[in-house]
């Protein structure tokens, strides 16, 4: 945990800052080529799930990585993504800087690109595994919110609709690449990286004031394939020197003891969820039920 925060303080000055300078500051070498990130498609997105796959590799899979993981709670999923989906009217209407149009329009815009994503998503599930899951379904909703970020305001409601549905195709099948020596196991990389790329290359098609499908050429399109790519080497190379740094003076990985106990255990000394008892009748311990609270003589006084 201590290298976690340590390194979490070194990326957000050494990634996190420089990119955002390039990006939004006056000066900014990828501002200055006229690329546009209305919300942080590339400054948010695409850094942090490139360090993530990054730091993926460079620590190398859990111990019992590919054993059928499956989620651990469906409905806290489903909780987690409204959150998400709420939080993003903020996220990037918030980026208009101002109660405006524009802030509206972003709002409008995200909802639109994330209902498109949804539905395209369980349309391709459907084709690929013939079924639908809920998890499926809400992970189309933030891919679509993740890919319209960087073109929030910049886009018209049926571009943010047409942006939610190629989009999600051409992310949806990252998400079934795998690799044995990468656990990612809630799939950052696909569903940050990857869809921050991605709108980043769309918004340079249908952003009304200089995208290829409103006559503006190739420039911007151009502009914002160069800013992705960019962004992501930057962010990958700078991981990898933070990660060789701090192993030189601390420890990175928890011990594979540590690691089977539960790290919530391990490091922070007590489990999530209390101990398991598996004495039970009807679900509930038996000790619940007979055993009488401490300082109690049982009689009820």
């Amino acid at each position: 945990f201590s290298a976690y925060a340590v390194f979490i303080m070194l990326w957000s000055i050494l990634v996190y800052a420089p990119v955002c300078h390039w990006v939004w500051g006056p000066g900014g070498w990828i501002h200055a080529m006229g690329a546009k990130d209305f919300a942080g498609g590339t400054v948010v997105h695409e850094t942090t799930a490139v360090s993530a796959l990054v730091l993926c590799v460079l620590l190398g899979p859990r111990v019992h990585h590919g054993e059928g993981v499956e989620p651990h709670n469906v409905p806290f999923v489903i909780l987690g993504a409204a959150l998400l989906w709420f939080g993003w009217s903020g996220f990037n209407g918030g980026s208009a800087l101002a109660a405006d149009w524009n802030a509206a329009l972003a709002i409008i815009n995200s909802y639109e690109a994330a209902a498109a994503s949804l539905l395209t998503w369980t349309v391709l599930e459907r084709i690929h595994l013939k079924r639908y899951s809920a998890v499926g379904t809400v992970t189309g909703a933030i891919v679509g919110l993740v890919i319209i970020t960087p073109a929030a305001g910049y886009v018209t409601p049926v571009g943010a609709v047409l942006m939610g549905v190629i989009g999600c195709v051409f992310v949806y099948p990252s998400f079934q690449v795998s690799h044995a020596k990468v656990d990612d196991s809630l799939d950052a990389f696909p569903c940050h990286g990857v869809s921050g790329f991605v709108g980043t290359v769309l918004t340079g098609l249908f952003d009304v004031e200089g995208g290829l499908f409103y006559g503006g050429g190739w420039q911007l399109l151009g502009v914002q394939v160069l800013a992705g790519l960019a962004t992501a080497a930057y962010a990958a190379i700078v991981t990898v020197i933070i990660f060789y740094a701090l192993r030189l003076c601390m420890c990175v990985r928890v011990p594979e003891n540590m690691e089977l106990e539960g790290l919530d255990t391990g490091l922070h000394g007590y489990p999530a969820y209390g101990k398991h008892t598996p004495d039970t009748d009807g679900g509930v311990p038996k000790s619940s039920l007979t055993t009488p609270p401490p300082n109690s003589s049982g009689s009820g006084n």
